[in-house]
């Protein structure tokens, strides 16, 4: 299609979804939404997997990206992306909420994989070109690169939690993680503290001199920063004001029977999230009484993920399970306080359902970030909804107007949910106009801007 890019991102996935024989769509997640953009912009190319097993195919143009697969077989999948990126090193980067797997097997996949993407972006990348790395599945690749292309800027960018030392020291390939990474000449965090847990570490580990948030290196200077990246504030504000979706919304309320209180979860099915702590929480208030029957509803919806992985198998039939008991102990004839979910929804159904909620409960034990924390303020234009947000999630560093909760507290998850039910219009919309203005400054362009201004200069 054409030769190589002076702006390339490399990342686990590809920026779109197959509908059909050679047919594709851009991908929802909020990576694309950030990037796509500044692709666009710069005339830029995007190298990642398809997402299907075994297949190779030839680069390709769509939607202004020019893209570039990168195969995977299916062992390989098992291996690298559901064995060390998401058995060994998500579980250990969330604070091991789930034990780890530690596998030579999966390490020598991992390696393999992102020497692929490492090669591949070096056939890509024009002369002094910018190469963006994108997320855990591909923290090798920096070093990688920079061997085989000294004449690039590379950046990196974490999107989950970076752990602490005491956490990270577990791992038996600590040492080629930290080097791999330490190929880059940027590596972003979401929060401050992910960064400087990276700095000690490699004061640490590798006896490195560093300086503030600099390790220096003998033939070039690595810097560690924090930049929270964010939504796009403006598409979710237009968005939530078209007419269909705010009929969408009061069709949401009826459909649930107009309680008093609707409270939204929206998730990844993941242990990382705290779904099952939540639920508990609401359970325990309508137990108690502290919410009469009928009073309030929770919707919850739990997007499928990982779904070979059996780690995620479990989590799903034990929230099935206490989802199941609740109503059985709770519910009336023809209405059940929990409405659970188990599937994805568009865009305009999930801005619906932000208008409809008047409290959105995002509460993970450990989250990079959480963007849908973010959606929810930006679709709140009515300055009407509340946020109970985990201090654990990344958005609380900015959202400090939300009601924050330590997830492992079951009573103050449900004292900060009474809170929000009962608090009044006027201390509703001052908490929401603080938060949206926020979200509205700190935007998606504003993440992306910083990082890569931060790289060129």
């Amino acid at each position: 299609m054409r030769g190589t890019s002076s702006f390339l991102i490399v990342a686990n996935r590809l920026p779109v979804d197959r509908v059909g024989d050679n047919q594709w769509r851009r991908s929802p997640g909020g990576l694309v939404t950030a990037i796509a953009p500044v692709m666009q912009r710069r005339d830029g190319a995007w190298l990642g997997w398809t997402g299907a097993a075994g297949e190779e195919l030839k680069p390709f143009d769509h939607d202004g990206m020019h893209l570039i697969p990168v195969p995977l077989s299916s062992l390989e999948i098992e291996l690298y992306y559901e064995g060390f990126s998401n058995a060994t090193l998500w579980p250990l980067y969330h604070d091991v909420v789930a034990p780890p797997v530690y596998s030579r097997v999966l390490w020598d996949a991992y390696r393999a994989v992102n020497d692929r993407f490492a090669r591949a972006a070096a056939e890509a990348a024009a002369p002094g070109a910018l190469v963006w790395v994108q997320d855990y599945q591909l923290q090798l690749v920096p070093a990688m690169l920079r061997r085989l292309r000294p004449d690039v800027k590379i950046g990196f960018f974490l999107h989950i939690p970076f752990p602490p030392i005491e956490l990270f020291y577990q791992l038996p390939w600590r040492k080629e993680l930290v080097e791999g990474l330490l190929g880059a000449d940027l590596v972003g965090f979401q929060r401050p503290g992910g960064a400087q847990n990276f700095i000690r570490l490699c004061r640490r580990l590798l006896g490195t001199p560093v300086q503030r948030m600099e390790v220096l290196l003998e033939e070039r200077t690595v810097r560690a920063e924090a930049f929270p990246i964010s939504v796009d504030f403006g598409e979710f504000d237009q968005l939530v004001r078209d007419p269909n979706v705010q009929a969408r919304a009061k069709e949401i309320r009826g459909e649930l029977g107009d309680p008093e209180h609707v409270l939204l979860g929206v998730d990844r099915l993941d242990y990382t999230k705290g779904i099952g702590q939540r639920l508990k929480a609401f359970s325990e208030l309508l137990k108690e009484g502290s919410l009469m029957p009928g009073e309030a509803s929770f919707v919850q919806i739990a997007t499928p993920s990982r779904e070979r992985v059996e780690e995620y198998v479990r989590l799903r039939n034990d929230i099935e399970l206490m989802v199941g008991r609740i109503n059985g102990e709770h519910g009336q004839l023809g209405r059940q306080p929990i409405n659970y979910f188990h599937q994805s929804y568009d865009r305009q159904e999930l801005a619906a359902l932000y208008c409809a909620a008047d409290v959105m409960v995002v509460t993970p034990l450990r989250d990079g970030m959480n963007l849908v924390a973010k959606e929810y303020v930006a679709c709140r234009h009515d300055l009407r909804g509340a946020l109970v947000l985990s201090e654990f999630a990344g958005a609380a560093d900015e959202l400090r107007q939300a009601y924050l909760v330590n997830p492992y507290d079951i009573d103050g998850m449900k004292r900060a949910m009474l809170a929000a039910m009962r608090a009044t219009p006027h201390e509703i919309g001052r908490r929401m106009r603080s938060l949206r203005r926020r979200v509205a400054t700190h935007n998606v362009d504003k993440w992306a801007s910083d990082f890569l201004t931060a790289l060129e200069s």
